[in-house]
C-alpha cells in the first residue's frame, strides 16, 4: 500500500514536468516583440502621461489663483464695508457727544454766576478766564447793519466779507447785524447788567460797533475785522515763523503814526494801534480792561448827562477814539505793557518803542505788526504798497458810522 501511493506520486510529478516543458517550447516558438519598440511606446505613453498631468495641475492652479483673488477680492470688499460702517458709527457717536457737549457747557455758562460782591475786572476774569497756552479759535467774526442778501449790504464789503472766508479755509465765518449783534452780546453778558446798560446807552452804532469786538474777542476770541477790509493773505500768514503761536495771547497793528506837528488834528495819540484787525485769545486782559474802562465811562457820562458825541474839525472821529475807538484802546495796551504783573515788563514802554516800526515786534504776550500789515497801500507814515509780503489786510477807511 505504501508503495502504491509513491508510484501515484512520482506519476504526478512527471506529469507536471511535462506540462512544462511544452509551454516552454510554445512560447520559444512565437516570435518575440522588439524591445525598442516596447520602450519608446512606454516613453510615448509616459510623456503622454506627464503632459496630461502637467496641463490638469496648471487648469487646478489658475482655477485655485482665481478663486482665491476671487475670495481676496471678496474679503477686502467686506472689510472696507466695515470699516466704513464703523467710522460712520464712530462719527455718529462723535457727533453725538459733541452735541451734547455743547449742551452741557450751555448748562454751565448759564448756571455759572459771578461773585456779586466782586468787581467788574474780577467777575470778566472769573467768567471768561485766560489761558496764553491754548491755540487761537479759528473764528472770523465782522458785523454790519445790513445782511448779506440785503440789496444795501455793497458789492465792495461783499467781496471782503468772501475773502476772509475764502482765504481762511476751516475757520468759522459770522457776520451780525445791527438785531443779532444785539441778541449774542445780551445772550454772552447775561451775567453783566452794567455791560449790557452800557451797550444800550450808547447813542452811535459806531459806539456799539467798537464795543461789540471786544465783547465778541473777549467771550470767544478769534479775528475781529471791520467790514470794510480785504485780507490779502490767510491769517495763519501773521504770525512770522520765528515766533511761537502759543506766546502770543493778541494779535494787534499800528493804525497810525504821523511824522507830522498837526497830528492832533486827525488822532487821540501820537501813535495809535488799530482796531479795525485784531486777533486775541479769549479772556485776554486786555480787553478785560478796555470792556470795564467802556462800560465805566458810558454809565458815568449816561449819569452826568454827557451820552453824546461831540464835534471836531467837522466831524466825530476824535470823539469816537477817546470813547471806544482806537485812543482809549491804546491807553489800555500801553496800560498793560506798563503793568509788570499783567505783562512781566518792567521796563517802561512808550509809543517811542514802535515808531517806524518795520518788522513784527513781540512786547510779553502782544505781537505787534507794523502799519503796512493792516494799513498797506495808504501812501504815508511808511506805508508799503499792498504787494509787501507784510501786507496782510487792506482797509478801505470808509467811515462806516457815516453811512
Amino acid at each position: 500500500m505504501l508503495r502504491s501511493a509513491l508510484i501515484k506520486k512520482i506519476s504526478l510529478l512527471s506529469i507536471i514536468i511535462i506540462t512544462i516543458i511544452i509551454i516552454i517550447f510554445k512560447i520559444s516558438t512565437e516570435k518575440t516583440p522588439d524591445l525598442q519598440s516596447i520602450l519608446n511606446q512606454s516613453l510615448t505613453s509616459s510623456s503622454s502621461s506627464i503632459d496630461l498631468i502637467d496641463t490638469t495641475i496648471e487648469n487646478n492652479n489658475k482655477l485655485q489663483l482665481k478663486n482665491s483673488k476671487d475670495d481676496e477680492l471678496k474679503l477686502i470688499n467686506k472689510i472696507n464695508e466695515l470699516n466704513e460702517k464703523l467710522l460712520k458709527d464712530q462719527e455718529t457717536r462723535l457727533n453725538l457727544l459733541e452735541s451734547d457737549r455743547l449742551k452741557i457747557e450751555k448748562q454751565l455758562i448759564e448756571l455759572r454766576r459771578p461773585n456779586s460782591d466782586s468787581s467788574l475786572r474780577e467777575r470778566l476774569a472769573y467768567m471768561f478766564p485766560y489761558d496764553q497756552t491754548k491755540k487761537f479759535p479759528a473764528y472770523i467774526w465782522q458785523t454790519w447793519k445790513y445782511g448779506l442778501n440785503d440789496e444795501n449790504f455793497g458789492s465792495k464789503y461783499k467781496t471782503g466779507e468772501e475773502q476772509w472766508a475764502l482765504k481762511n479755509p476751516g475757520f468759522v465765518h459770522e457776520l451780525f447785524n445791527d438785531d443779532t449783534s444785539n441778541a449774542i452780546i445780551h445772550y454772552l453778558f447775561m451775567h453783566f447788567p452794567e455791560i449790557i446798560k452800557a451797550y444800550e446807552l450808547m447813542p452811535h452804532i459806531i459806539l456799539k460797533m467798537d464795543f461789540f469786538r471786544y465783547l465778541m474777542l473777549f467771550s470767544k476770541g478769534g479775528v475781529y475785522a471791520d467790514v470794510d477790509t480785504l485780507p490779502l493773505q490767510p491769517i495763519p500768514n501773521w504770525i512770522p515763523e520765528n515766533v511761537d503761536p502759543f506766546e502770543i495771547g493778541m494779535i494787534i497793528g499800528i493804525q497810525s503814526d504821523p511824522d507830522t506837528p498837526d497830528w492832533r488834528n486827525f488822532y487821540a495819540r501820537r501813535l495809535q494801534f488799530s482796531n479795525w484787525v485784531i486777533q486775541s485769545k479769549p479772556g485776554h486782559p486786555i480787553l478785560r480792561e478796555i470792556i470795564a474802562s467802556i462800560t465805566e465811562e458810558t454809565i458815568r457820562k449816561f449819569e452826568n448827562n454827557e451820552l453824546y458825541l461831540i464835534e471836531k474839525n467837522g466831524n466825530f472821529d476824535l470823539s469816537i477814539m477817546e470813547w471806544t475807538g482806537a485812543g482809549i484802546w491804546t491807553d489800555v495796551i500801553f496800560k498793560y505793557f506798563n503793568d509788570y504783573v499783567l505783562s512781566g515788563i518792567f521796563s517802561k514802554v512808550t509809543w517811542k518803542d514802535f515808531t517806524k516800526l518795520d518788522v513784527p515786534k513781540l512786547v510779553s504776550d502782544v505781537l505787534v505788526l507794523p502799519l503796512t500789515c493792516f494799513s498797506p497801500g495808504i501812501g504815508k507814515m511808511g506805508s508799503s504798497d499792498i504787494d509787501h509780503p507784510l501786507a496782510f489786510v487792506k482797509h478801505y477807511f470808509e467811515k462806516l458810522y457815516q453811512n
